[in-house]
């Protein structure tokens, strides 16, 4: 985690931002627009808003989590994870903090458009949404530091991610009038919330390769992450519970409703999954999880992309 003096402040700007992570952070989005487009209820605007609302969230709560483990002293020199510009010296603290507001702010200002079509549903995920990532490291009780940061992962970047993408498309083009105060018939489906499971999993199963990467160092300044709370081998069996659940969703759109064989195309990416595990139950240090964690974010990337594919394609042949 040691900074270097060569890094210039732009690069610390990108080191802070987390742009590796954007993919992950997009991939519920796509899978809900893929589902949408699916179920014919595909609305562009909305679905693009959706994408540039989901990314500043992500991008704000990465300058969160700097911005909070450096005060909080979390972030310590034995930690084996990437760089955290805060801690390490590379940017002030006050201007994290600054980035973070203002990028939250930006996603309020997206969200605005999503609210007058999605009603108060959009406001309560949205906000609810901020205040999660705001509150995974921050504030009084910081959910992140007492095991609850694997079930908020699965919520908001699976089934609210997901689902609400999906939701955002289905008002839009069911025409169902400015702000409903509540969730019209038919703009979620069964489907989505399936995806939100499968998108949730892979998001969550993320956080578990960090967590178990981190155990020592966490345990030692007092943070209990799941992975503090259960241990190395039950930790290892989350990860590989996650991994399964995700690629059992496929098959269930496959078997139990009306899709084709085409939505079994994240299945493809099965090899890949399985040698990550591989990796995860192996290694514990952070030469061999760091690359391990990129790579499980471009699993949910690419599994979303091709889940999407597989959904759409039969629709457009």
């Amino acid at each position: 985690m040691t900074a270097t003096a060569d890094i210039s402040r732009r690069e610390a700007w990108l080191m802070a931002a987390r742009p590796q992570t954007l993919p992950a952070g997009a991939a519920p989005v796509i899978l809900g627009v893929g589902i949408a487009a699916a179920d014919g209820v595909f609305a562009p605007l909305p679905a693009f808003a959706a994408l540039v609302g989901a990314l500043l969230i992500q991008v704000g709560t990465n300058f969160a989590n700097d911005y909070y483990d450096a005060i909080k002293g979390t972030d310590t020199e034995d930690r084996e994870g990437f760089t955290r510009v805060t801690a390490g010296g590379l940017l002030a603290p006050s201007a994290v903090k600054r980035a973070m507001i203002l990028t939250y702010l930006l996603a309020i200002l997206v969200g605005v458009y999503l609210v007058a079509i999605g009603g108060l549903p959009i406001i309560i995920v949205g906000l609810s949404g901020i205040a999660a990532g705001i509150l995974y490291t921050g504030g009084p009780y910081p959910y992140g530091y007492y095991g609850l940061g694997d079930l908020f992962v699965f919520l908001y970047f699976g089934l609210a991610a997901v689902a609400g993408t999906y939701y955002v498309q289905a008002v839009d083009t069911l025409a169902v009038g400015l702000f409903p105060l509540g969730i019209p018939p038919e703009t979620i489906s069964l489907s989505a919330l399936l995806g939100g499971v499968a998108a949730g999993a892979l998001s969550t199963a993320i956080l578990v390769v960090n967590n178990i990467r981190d155990r020592e160092t966490d345990m030692r300044t007092g943070k209990r992450t799941l992975a503090v709370i259960l241990g190395y081998r039950l930790s290892r069996l989350e990860f590989t519970g996650l991994v399964v659940v995700a690629y059992s969703i496929p098959v269930i759109f496959w078997v139990a409703f009306d899709y084709t064989a085409f939505v079994l195309a994240p299945l493809v990416t099965l090899p890949l999954a399985s040698r990550i595990t591989l990796v995860v139950w192996q290694r514990r240090d952070g030469e061999a999880l760091n690359p391990a964690l990129e790579r499980t974010g471009q699993l949910l990337a690419v599994y979303a992309v091709l889940f999407a594919l597989g959904l759409v394609v039969p629709e457009v042949a």
